[in-house]
């Protein structure tokens, strides 16, 4: 397989894992044992061009919320909230993944990035998700649909990023999902929309300061632009159709079937792909 064939398809890989429920992180660890390793600098090309696909498909909530503070008088509710509380409880959520990223970066802590921990965060994720949209739905029932992102679940949405940022295999859209829907919010649309929109800067912070990193160790030198551009647009793209036809699916689906597939690509590891 040629090098700009690989960049191709990891590019497809995370532009359709990043915001989907079933992890990029895990996805890109396992196909990088037969596409062969990349750089850091391409890994945040790659997440860079998912975030700018979110960014996009976003671009008129993201304009409501900053005109909020410029015009308060002219504001709509986001899913029945004043814009600008929406704001703050997305800056409170990104405070709390910040302040929380920096203290696991120093401490050092992580596992390490082998398929074990990845098949295992798969399928306990899995469950997570079922318990969070039964319990989601039962609440429901009993109090009707709620969509408002309250502070609780904010707070929450900013400490689920950081687990899945330590957990390979966990899904930061899942973890974050799954937490709103089990911690207060059961409109499953209002949850995936706070989760993405809080997923914005916090991926732009993280790749920025990868790049800083990457740029400072002289990991410019003897890149592939080439192949940079080719898995930068893939994501993109990939990421724009993914993300798209979620917000689709999910008005009229539940999560259920991404719970499946965590379960059975997880088993899988576990049972044909080599530990080490």
């Amino acid at each position: 397989m040629t090098d700009l064939l690989a960049a191709l398809l990891l590019g497809i890989i995370e532009g359709i894992t990043e915001f989907l429920p079933i992890s990029s992180t895990g996805h890109l660890l396992i196909a990088e044992r037969w596409l062969g390793h990349r750089s850091d600098l391409f890994n945040i090309a790659i997440q860079a061009g998912a975030i700018l696909a979110v960014v996009l498909i976003y671009r008129e909530r993201l304009v409501q919320l900053a005109d909020s503070f410029i015009h308060p008088a002219r504001a709509q509710t986001v899913f029945g909230q004043a814009p600008r509380d929406y704001a703050w409880k997305l800056a409170a959520a990104f405070g709390v993944t910040a302040v929380l990223g920096v203290i696991v970066k120093k401490l050092g802590f992580e596992l390490p990035e082998n398929v074990e921990p990845i098949a295992w965060a798969l399928v306990i994720g899995a469950a997570w998700m079922v318990l969070a949209e039964y319990f989601a739905a039962r609440r429901a029932q009993a109090l009707g649909e709620r969509s408002n992102i309250t502070w609780t679940v904010a707070i929450l949405v900013g400490v689920a990023q950081v687990l899945a940022g330590v957990f390979p295999g966990t899904s930061r859209s899942a973890a974050t999902i799954f937490v709103a829907l089990l911690f207060g919010t059961t409109n499953r649309a209002a949850a995936t929309e706070f989760a993405f929109l809080v997923g914005i800067p916090t991926m732009f912070a993280a790749t920025g300061y990868e790049l800083i990193d990457v740029t400072r160790e002289g990991g410019l030198a003897g890149e592939d632009w080439g192949q940079l551009a080719i898995a930068f647009t893939a994501s993109a793209l990939t990421a724009f159709v993914a993300v798209k036809w979620l917000l689709r699916y999910i008005q009229t689906h539940t999560f259920t079937v991404f719970a499946i597939y965590r379960v059975l690509l997880g088993g899988a590891l576990l049972v044909f792909v080599p530990v080490r």
